[in-house]
């Protein structure tokens, strides 16, 4: 078996996304006996310790937590180190990658919104030129869905033989149908006092849409004698986002709790009416999969990668305001609905496992090294 370097260097200290494909990967990695190195920024050598206690995790520098001087040393410093620890290939999980290590290098590019979206952040620039070039010169890309892969392909003319999808998973453990107390706890973390709600999690950039949910939203629970709240959980407080909870009725509920910790996602998610997630395109989706993984009847869109992983166990709208109100309505009046929605969607989630996704991974860490 190859021996695999992990750079988890670039992996954000807020336990999104990121952090919870290379967490999983990683344990899941360690579970298939992988020969395996992380590298990681000092705060997290203890957790990586803890995912894979038979990998060797490697601290790399201080100065790695600054952006701009781990993108220096990801040039010079990371292939050193590789080298130093008897690796015979690079796994970048992040875009970016060395661009003469010596080894092959695999990259993980996630989606390519940075291309199709491009004003969903400043940096977008930044990473249209990492991806750019991490697919021409990486030796194999990883993505998470078959829709991204057909977007590199479509949107920078990437070569299909050299990109293997591999889906992500879910930790189960974590993310599991919730106790009662569970939902009580994130209940109260929210101040919802009992009240039923409708959630979404994630990030506020513009391609989730959480302008249009909370128009859809006010315009399907306006007439309802008792109507849930919507809780916005996640993300930063975005101007578009602040513009649309002005607009509402002052009879229309928005709970904005921020950052939620993990002990109070599966309570959340869970404990929800209905957890909507209406995105324009996802490179996968991976708050729906946990959704699902609570048992949470889930709304999303049928864009890009969204409908590889709900299939058929999700509720499915347009991303527009008028249709997220007649979908979410439909569902909030419809309970029996709800609960074929909750008992498929926890079917679903149990096929995507960190497991499986290891070993796609491992597979195309073959193929770099032939």
């Amino acid at each position: 078996m190859p021996r695999v370097l992990v750079d988890a260097a670039a992996v954000p200290a807020d336990r999104g996304a990121l952090t919870r494909y290379v967490d999983g990967l990683v344990a899941g990695l360690a579970r298939a006996g992988a020969d395996l190195a992380v590298v990681c920024q000092r705060a997290d050598a203890e957790r990586y310790a803890r995912l894979a206690p038979s990998a060797d995790v490697i601290t790399g520098p201080v100065s790695i937590t600054h952006r701009a001087s781990r993108l220096a040393w990801e040039q010079t410093g990371l292939p050193l180190l590789a080298r130093r620890a008897g690796a015979d290939v690079i796994h970048a999980p992040y875009y970016s990658i060395p661009l003469a290590s010596g080894l092959p290098t695999v990259v993980t590019v996630h989606d390519v919104t940075w291309f199709t979206e491009p004003d969903r952040s400043p940096r977008a620039s930044f990473f249209r030129s990492a991806t750019r070039t991490a697919v021409r010169v990486a030796r194999r890309v990883i993505v998470p869905s078959k829709a991204t892969r057909d977007e590199l392909v479509r949107v920078l003319d990437a070569d299909p033989t050299r990109i293997d999808v591999a889906y992500h998973g879910v930790d189960h453990t974590q993310f599991h149908p919730p106790s009662d107390d569970e939902v009580r706890r994130a209940a109260l973390r929210c101040g919802l006092h009992d009240r039923p709600y409708v959630a979404f999690l994630g990030a506020l950039d513009p391609r989730k849409n959480v302008p249009n949910l909370i128009r859809g939203f006010a315009a399907a629970v306006r007439h309802l004698e008792s109507p849930p709240a919507l809780v916005i959980g996640g993300g930063v407080h975005e101007a578009d986002v602040d513009a649309a909870c002005r607009e509402v009725e002052a009879t229309v509920k928005v709970v904005r709790p921020g950052y939620l910790g993990a002990a109070d996602l599966p309570g959340f998610l869970g404990g929800a009416l209905v957890v909507a997630f209406p995105s324009r395109g996802e490179g996968f989706g991976l708050p729906v999969l946990e959704a699902m993984a609570c048992g949470a009847p889930v709304l999303t869109t049928h864009r890009t990668s969204l409908p590889e992983v709900g299939g058929d166990a999700v509720a499915y709208t347009e991303p527009d305001a008028g249709s997220i109100a007649a979908a979410l309505g439909d569902l909030l009046a419809a309970p029996e609905r709800r609960r074929r929605l909750r008992e498929a969607g926890l079917a679903r989630a149990r096929e995507f496992t960190w497991d499986a996704s290891a070993e796609a991974h491992l597979s195309s860490y073959q193929r770099a090294i032939e």
